[in-house]
């Protein structure tokens, strides 16, 4: 009995000591070091048909039967690396990396479309040879497989082209492309803030693969920015179009040009468009009707106060509008969909015109026939329709706007369900027969689990409860999720993380954190990761960790983003002080010690905060913009207008012309080879606080872009900014 009492007593000791563990920044950032504390990060996982997903399993893509998870190699890896290993060319290591991550695997056609060396190859899963497409000094890039499994089309000097798979036959579709003008291929912006960061495609086969619709960018009137990588002995000097807010876009034209025959390509049609030219147009979204008669596009005006959803005959480039987007303040263009078609010719469509974004039912015309949901939440994220059945599925906030949830809806708007019940954010992805969805859900506390569902919500199975036993060790703080009321009623949403052993007699300093951009939330009930873990281990220092979203950051529709309209910073530092206001009041905040971070628009925050406010003692601002006449069109003048048609706004709302009134100790972050927010933002920031007398840190890291990405620069700045919070908080 005693044995079994001191073994009991041992087994509470260890239980104790276990979950004492305080957190080290080698825990955190050290690459040799680190403790992986989300466990298995789910994301690839793609549906191939109603019963099967294909799924990542370290160096193999797997074929999973979703109802049993019964699993299969996808491919035949080893014979996928014979096969190119009898190419010229092809090393041994090249043929085994090839066939262990193929770069881009068409699951429908059950083949692989790799690029390798900037050449381009196709290979039929199971066969014994793959195919090289193209043998060129040039590089070809964007390359895309025609939905008919047929064709490739690849951009190469600017220029488009398509290969024919069977014959290797390449024809050329365009050939004035040179470096100031893009065929197929966006700039640095429309990239950056359209079509998405890192995506450079700006072409779209036709779904009966006869036509290529595609962007033409002309970069002559857009200036030059220099990026320069400091490490090597000669410096490497980047160069290319950034617009800044007021200077020139590039002019676009959207064209489309037909396959006519094998090694034949027809001349481009221009879409009309000549109706906008008075509007420095935007062209943000390009795609096609399912029967190809039609392009569909979306087109906005420069500041984007409008987007019109527009059809074009691609035969003979007619334009007809089917509706105009408007709100009081910016049509968010980056942010839309295409029409999503039904299959009697109506279609859905996302729209923010009543400040919530919602789905709505167009007839075949343009004309609206119905809301389908509605309510002071958001509608995120249109799944698709079970026509069969009658289903709308879409993700949104109905529940909380700082959480996401699946649902369904009948078409005429009636008969909402949740299918997801846990609290937290799921991301659901829905088979193409609309029978199953796999949910992968987090929350604040739970790093990444996958699960299946059937549509109508009842739970499959666990996929993987990536259960993370390390985070018992550690002596961890449960965040609290709180609401704020600022100056004018509105309920700001906030989390707070207290010290482990919180003693509400003493006084505690506050490290908080902001981003504070448009409809851009940091407090959401999701896993965080590595910045989680920093401020967990900052608590555990005795710091009361802040986030609290500013109204405009706030998720809580576009209405709430409108207050930010022409003024960025101005009402989003009222806020971040109210919400200062509010920690003032709690008994055991030290009030003389609060200090705040951001990075991007947070650097800008911090930095304008810091210098617009007396409210916090320190602050680390990193990528900061520091004047907004510094930042690049599309998203600046989406919220600010143009400088010259807000003059007001650009001056009232500038670091720079403030540096002068800096209130407490900044600590400035950036990258050398920032290509997005550049270093030059800092720069003039620093050269005015030195003329003002003003005393500052600086760090800058060599080779970072808009991200400090290297694991061992991530973390030596995270010691920098732990011992900055340290020894001056």
């Amino acid at each position: 009995m005693r044995r079994i009492a001191a073994f009991a007593l041992l087994l509470f000791s260890f239980t104790v000591f276990a979950q004492d563990k305080l957190l080290t920044l080698d825990d955190i950032y050290d690459p040799d070091k680190r403790v992986n504390f989300s466990g298995r990060l789910i994301f690839q996982m793609t549906w191939l048909d109603g019963s099967h997903y294909l799924e990542r399993r370290g160096t193999q893509w797997m074929k999973v039967e979703a109802a049993t998870g019964k699993a299969e190699p996808f491919y035949d890896a080893a014979k996928m690396e014979a096969a190119f290993a009898r190419l010229e060319g092809i090393t041994a290591a090249d043929a085994k990396r090839i066939a262990m991550n193929p770069t881009s695997i068409r699951a429908k056609f059950n083949a692989a479309l790799v690029n390798i060396k900037n050449d381009l190859y196709y290979y039929q899963f199971g066969s014994d040879s793959a195919i090289r497409l193209t043998k060129t000094s040039e590089a070809e890039e964007n390359e895309d497989l025609s939905p008919d499994g047929k064709k490739v089309a690849f951009v190469r000097n600017y220029n488009l082209f398509v290969v024919d798979i069977a014959t290797q036959t390449e024809t050329v579709l365009t050939t004035d492309g040179n470096a100031k003008l893009f065929n197929g291929k966006l700039d640095w912006v429309y990239q950056e803030e359209i079509y998405g960061r890192g995506d450079y495609k700006s072409y779209w086969w036709s779904p009966d693969s006869s036509k290529l619709a595609y962007l033409q960018l002309d970069e002559a009137p857009v200036k030059e920015f220099t990026v320069i990588d400091h490490i090597p002995n000669q410096q490497d000097v980047e160069l290319y179009n950034y617009p800044k807010a007021g200077q020139p876009n590039p002019n676009v034209k959207l064209g489309v040009v037909s396959i006519v025959n094998i090694g034949g390509g027809g001349a481009t049609k221009w879409v009309d468009i000549a109706k906008y030219s008075n509007h420095q147009p935007i062209i943000a979204r390009v795609g096609w009707k399912p029967d190809s008669s039609r392009v569909v596009y979306h087109i906005t005006n420069r500041e984007q106060t409008w987007l019109d959803v527009n059809l074009a005959d691609p035969n003979s480039g007619q334009t007809s509008n089917l509706f105009r987007e408007q709100t009081p303040a910016w049509v968010e263009a980056d942010n839309t969909e295409l029409p999503r078609w039904l299959d009697d010719g109506t279609f859905l469509f996302l729209s923010e015109r009543n400040g919530w974004k919602h789905i709505y039912r167009y007839s075949n015309d343009g004309k609206l026939s119905a809301q389908i949901t509605s309510g002071k939440w958001e509608a995120r994220t249109l799944h698709g329709v079970d026509e069969k059945n009658g289903w709308v599925y879409f993700s949104g906030t109905e529940r909380s706007p700082i959480g996401s949830d699946a649902y369904r809806i009948k078409m005429d708007g009636s008969g909402l369900q949740r299918l997801t019940q846990t609290a937290g954010t799921h991301n659901a992805s829905f088979d193409p027969t609309f029978n199953h969805f796999i949910d992968t859900w987090s929350d604040v506390t739970t790093p990444i689990q996958a699960r299946l569902y059937k549509c109508d919500g009842s739970l499959v199975r666990a996929i993987d409860e990536n259960k993370v036993d390390v985070l018992k060790q550690y002596k961890l703080s449960q965040p609290e999720f709180l609401q704020v009321k600022n100056r004018d009623g509105f309920l700001m949403e906030a989390m707070m993380i207290k010290p482990p052993g919180f003693d509400p007699n003493k006084k505690y300093p506050v490290w908080s954190f902001t981003y504070s951009g448009p409809h851009s939330q940091s407090v959401v009930n999701r896993w965080g990761g590595a910045n989680f873990m920093w401020h967990q281990m900052l608590a555990q220092k005795g710091y009361i960790i802040w986030i609290c979203d500013n109204r405009s950051a706030s998720g809580k529709g576009a209405e709430s983003t409108w207050t930010a309209y022409k003024t960025l910073g101005v009402t989003e530092l009222r806020d971040l002080e109210d919400g200062v206001a509010y920690l003032k009041s709690l008994p055991f905040v030290d009030s003389s010690r609060i200090g705040l971070n951001g990075w991007s628009y947070g650097g800008f925050m911090t930095s304008y905060a810091m210098t617009h406010s007396t409210a916090f003692k320190i602050g680390i601002a990193g990528g900061s913009v520091t004047d907004w006449n510094l930042y690049d069109t599309i998203y600046t003048e989406r919220y600010m207008l143009t400088p010259q048609n807000n003059p007001e706004g650009y001056a009232k709302t500038s670091v720079i012309k403030a540096a002068q009134n800096l209130s407490g100790k900044l600590l400035l972050i950036h990258g050398t080879m920032d290509d997005n927010v550049h270093m030059q933002n800092t720069i003039q920031l620093m050269y005015e606080l030195q003329k003002a007398g003003k005393q500052f840190e600086l760090m800058v890291y060599p080779k970072s872009r808009h991200g400090v990405v290297d694991p061992y620069l991530v973390k030596h700045m995270r010691e920098l900014m732990t011992r900055f919070i340290l020894e001056n908080l």
